[in-house]
């Protein structure tokens, strides 16, 4: 596979450990296990899963540790069909790990140990550039990789999160064609709490039309909003059971690269993120499973 063919997922890589319980314990208490999931996780790695399985072919740039961990990681990566051959191995360094604590009411916890090394820097995202026909960079990684990622991509860019606001903010948007948030990254960028659709669809816009970006994509409490030149889309949660909100975010920026980086409008884009978010939330842990959406790659065609 040429790799000016393949999405490129900038982003995390870590083991997910998912530990499902009826109750959180209290202090100096204990509670059994009612389901224990170990799998590939963190955002960049889910993001390149859900595209594997929605049938885009896809290379993943992270960093791994040099441990067992990692050599196990990176065999479902290749199993799943992702290209990790950008993936960075950190020598001395032991692979992220994300741990979930699931109750039965759909409440998580996270306890992350995420070491500084396994963080991207701009030296290894330069030295892992290489055309691409669309790079997803993602904010849970240093504003200065991200922006690194977005300046040397040759197609089409999708943020997934808020840059923070370290003199790189505007950078990384004015090299983005495509931003997603959730409604707390969304409200850290735009100042408003989105609280129902019109303030939702209002804040997209603004973002959209300030920084000429061809789509934008906001959550909101309740839902999730849309805008592009010409059009939005209001999507609620709707009454679908919610096992785990984990991944939610992940699938539907796949969703919506998919169908973008296959030259459909943003509505189809838009439906098809929503889609895959639905699917997602109800299981436990984030990994996606979406191979049900998986349909045939029809025209490309630019975004902006």
């Amino acid at each position: 596979m040429d790799a000016a063919d393949q999405v490129l997922v900038v982003g995390q890589v870590a083991r997910d450990l998912v530990l499902r319980v009826d109750e959180v314990p209290g202090e100096r208490e204990a509670v059994p296990a009612r389901q224990r999931l170990e799998m590939l996780g963190g955002k960049g790695a889910n993001q390149a899963v859900a595209l594997a399985q929605l049938g885009v072919p896809v290379a993943l740039l992270g960093v791994v540790g040099d441990d067992a961990v990692a050599d196990d990681l990176l065999a479902r990566a290749r199993d799943d069909g992702i290209d990790v051959s950008p993936v960075v191995r950190r020598a001395g360094t032991r692979t992220g790990l994300i741990v979930s604590l699931l109750d039965s009411g759909g409440r998580w916890r996270y306890v992350e140990d995420l070491p500084g090394p396994v963080l991207l820097t701009e030296d290894d995202v330069l030295l892992a550039a290489r055309p691409a026909r669309c790079t997803v960079a993602q904010l849970q990684q240093p504003s200065a990789a991200v922006l690194a990622a977005v300046r040397q991509a040759t197609g089409l860019v999708v943020v997934d999160g808020a840059p923070p606001d370290d003199g790189r903010r505007d950078a990384i948007l004015a090299a983005a064609h495509v931003l997603r948030a959730d409604a707390r990254e969304a409200g850290m960028l735009t100042g408003a709490e989105l609280a129902d659709p019109e303030t939702a669809v209002r804040a997209a816009r603004d973002v959209q039309r300030t920084h000429d970006l061809a789509m934008v994509a906001f959550g909101y409490d309740g839902g999730d909003v849309f805008a592009w030149r010409g059009g939005s889309l209001v999507a609620t949660h709707g009454d679908a059971e919610v096992v785990d909100t984990t991944g939610a975010g992940d699938a539907l920026t796949a969703g919506l690269t998919a169908e973008l980086v296959r030259g459909s409008d943003p509505q189809q884009a838009a439906e098809l993120g929503v889609a895959a978010a639905a699917a997602t939330v109800g299981h436990a842990g984030g990994r996606p499973r979406l191979t049900h959406l998986r349909r045939k790659e029809t025209t490309r065609r630019g975004t902006r």
